[in-house]
């Protein structure tokens, strides 16, 4: 049986150009320490996963003085958000990057309701930005006329919490009728190949299992799986049991005859470089911009809790692995643009889909 694979390229989420990652964190170091004064804690340099690691410790430890973070990935360092001076000299110890802003997380959150209630707007997204400490509200450009007056007085309403973006494409799930994993007349793309309770299955899209039960490998073929979970809207990820029961490589397709072995599941940081693999663009790689965004589809229908990315996609690469190196981070589920132009495109977690499909990697 032919298995497919995939490579990958992170609502509420605005679209955002790509971050500038670079360090513009306050360090709260004294140019010329006095003799006998205690040495500043140094930096640590970190991969994506240990900066990951870092942040939700230090979320932990700081509380309410938390503001978010993100990772630098030209520094090799991880930039943590802060409210006080006493917080930062906390992430210094830790050998995190200290940066004292304007706005809480408290006071994005409430910003993203009020969002949430007044401008949910079909071909509408936002997410906490990090980096510029806001909410950025992307209308892609099917909203016009009183619908963008409308968003555009909300916004403003938000004053320096919120920051509002257009982009030239159009939010929609990049579902299509084609090649890789099939169903009836739609085309998806298969995310990562997981188990549970020893049974091999795998992962997609959760638009795409919606409202089909049988999948192929190739279009009128025969039958490699059924759906056995999917959630959507709200959510988006679908979970496939494969007929049989012999096992599937934990691997995606790199689509130049090589393989990336893929061993554990993980959270995104918002400035790690990944790649997205897809049945119709294969493999491209992007950074992530934002995290737990919203998304609100040009049907009206609203997923949260997603991670946005400048990787490019398009109808057909639904479903497919958002990676980095040997790690799974999510699966496409849609975007404002194309791989000619460029644009956001959205992915749901992947820890968050094992959690609530009962599966894991393997």
């Amino acid at each position: 049986m032919k298995h497919r694979r995939i490579p990958k390229r992170r609502a509420a989420a605005a679209g955002a150009a790509v971050v500038a990652l670079v360090a513009t964190g306050i360090t709260f170091q004294t140019a010329n320490a006095s003799e006998g004064s205690a040495p500043t804690p140094a930096l640590k340099t970190l991969s994506a996963t240990g900066a990951t690691q870092l942040a939700s410790s230090l979320a932990k430890q700081l509380g309410a003085d938390a503001a978010g973070s993100y990772f630098d990935a030209k520094a090799k360092n991880l930039v943590v958000n802060v409210t006080d001076k006493a917080a930062a000299e906390t992430v210094r110890a830790a050998g995190g990057q200290a940066r004292i802003v304007e706005h809480t997380l408290a006071e994005l959150k409430a910003a993203r309701t009020t969002l949430a209630g007044k401008a949910s707007i079909p071909g509408t997204s936002w997410a906490t930005d990090p980096v510029s400490n806001k909410v950025v509200v992307t209308a892609d450009r099917t909203v016009k006329g009183a619908a963008l007056a409308k968003l555009t007085r909300t916004v403003q309403e938000l004053g320096s919490k919120a920051q509002l973006k257009q982009s030239k494409g159009e939010f929609k799930p990049l579902i299509a009728g084609g090649d890789a994993i099939y169903g009836g007349s739609a085309r998806c793309s298969l995310g990562f190949n997981v188990t549970k309770g020893g049974e091999p299955h795998f992962l997609t899209a959760g638009h795409c299992t919606a409202d089909i039960q049988s999948w192929s490998d190739k279009q009128g073929g025969s039958a490699i799986g059924t759906t056995a979970d999917s959630k959507f809207p709200g959510n988006d990820y679908g979970l496939v049991k494969y007929t049989g029961d012999t096992p599937h490589p934990s691997e995606v397709n790199l689509y130049n005859g090589k393989t990336q072995a893929i061993t554990k599941a993980g959270d995104a940081t918002v400035g790690q470089k990944v790649q997205r693999s897809g049945s119709t663009t294969q493999v491209h790689d992007g950074e992530v911009t934002g995290l737990d965004a919203t998304v609100n589809y040009g049907d009206g229908q609203v997923v949260n809790g997603l991670i946005q990315t400048t990787v490019c996609a398009e109808p057909g690469d639904s479903g497919g692995a958002l990676f980095a190196g040997d790690t799974a981070l999510g699966l496409t589920s849609g975007g404002s643009g194309d791989c000619s132009a460029g644009g956001e495109t959205f992915f749901q977690p992947v820890p968050a889909a094992l959690a609530a499909t009962g599966t894991e990697i393997g």
